[in-house]
């Protein structure tokens, strides 16, 4: 006991080169208030290096080890050597713990800097943790007990036509006038480019196999991803935060059953309705421009368009839109089901989903032009 209440104290011995402060008593959290205005004279002081030497220290705690810290930070900021010596090496460490950069942040050990390949295999790794979780995520909206033939419910339809309504048709104004405007430019510039060659009909052309085969389905899935795929990951996490998923296994239901297979049929339904509206949009675009930018009516539009294009040119890209619903679907449950229990993990899995979901449109419609190439279709 009579250890415990021994007054934290110091003295200073100078040398030419330097002073070396040795501690003695209690540097602790209950002993160490006693010492502030003498370190702050030495923090305040002329010296020409500093060594401080704790090995006569009784105990010695993470309060010691900042008044250390505060001495390591005034020599540095004088541009002063400094070095802390201590016969137990514990206490070194301690100090090396709560030592914090110059910009008040964590210091890092270099040994544990990050580097291009230990960033690329956590990259790698997760993205195999999120195929797992996705491939998991399908099976189980499969093979939940809501789903097992013969039982009542097995198809929830009153929320799967709520989640087409939402993602479907109230996303019908925003794909229409999207889709009329890129169809527009992409005729406008079309147009300006041929002019020069004398090629304006081929306008309709270029237009048309590019709106059916890319850009109508691409454009349509990004907005889907951006829209729909965020309000999913919201949603999830949301109910993740406030254990309403939990609720949903204490009641003996599967959250994925009830909640993401649902969201993922009306996906499914809604993109390639929402394409072929994007296709027609687009194309009633270009025609509007078209007629106003090189005097081609609609009839003569028409036509060309009728001999421009058939039905396998419509086809190519609505298989693209089954596909990029499953993705967009998945990914957004993915990040929703990985909200931890902050409003910050949320913003940063619904940006990740939105994100993430955009990259892996694109990259499926690239296999899918390879694919289509291969085969000449």
């Amino acid at each position: 006991m009579s250890q415990t209440a021994t007054p934290a104290t110091f003295q200073i011995e100078r040398e030419e080169s330097r002073w070396i402060l040795r501690g003695q008593g209690n540097w602790d959290l209950t002993s160490i208030q006693s010492l502030d205005a003498d370190i702050r004279a030495v923090e305040s002081g002329a010296f020409p290096g500093l060594v401080i030497d704790t090995s006569a220290v009784d105990n010695f705690d993470t309060a010691g080890a900042w008044l250390v810290e505060r001495l390591r930070r005034a020599s540095h900021a004088a541009g002063k050597a400094f070095q802390h010596i201590d016969d137990d090496d514990r206490r070194i460490e301690l100090a090396r713990v709560v030592q914090v950069d110059d910009d008040g942040l964590a210091s890092s050990n270099p040994a544990r800097s990050s580097n291009l390949i230990a960033d690329l295999g956590r990259v790698v790794v997760q993205f195999g943790t999120d195929f797992v979780t996705a491939c998991n995520l399908i099976g189980a909206s499969i093979q939940s007990p809501q789903m097992k033939a013969g039982k009542k419910g097995a198809w929830r339809w009153n929320s799967i036509l709520t989640h087409f309504d939402r993602m479907g048709l109230r996303a019908v104004p925003v794909i229409f006038v999207m889709s009329f405007l890129i169809g527009g430019i992409i005729a406008q510039q079309g147009a300006f480019q041929l002019k020069a060659f004398g090629e304006e009909l081929l306008t309709v052309n270029l237009v048309a196999i590019l709106l059916l085969r890319e850009i109508g389905v691409l454009l349509t899935a990004v907005m889907v991803a951006g829209r729909s795929g965020s309000a999913i990951t919201a949603e999830l996490g949301t109910m993740k935060m406030r254990e309403e998923i939990d609720a949903l296994h204490v009641i003996g239901l599967n959250p994925v059953g009830v909640l993401i297979f649902p969201r993922l049929v009306a996906l499914i339904i809604a993109l390639p309705i929402l394409t072929l509206i994007a296709n027609f949009a687009g194309l009633f675009g270009a025609m509007v421009v078209s007629y106003l930018y090189i005097d081609i009516p609609p009839n003569l539009f028409f036509n060309a368009l009728l001999t421009a294009i058939d039905l396998n040119t419509l086809a190519v890209g609505l298989i693209k839109a089954p596909f990029m619903a499953i993705i967009i679907g998945l990914v957004a449950s993915v990040e929703g089901m990985k909200v931890g229990g902050s409003s910050e993990s949320l913003g940063q899995r619904t940006t990740s989903a939105v994100v993430r979901s955009i990259f892996a449109v694109i990259l499926v419609d690239g296999l899918f032009a390879i694919f289509y190439g291969a085969i000449g279709y």
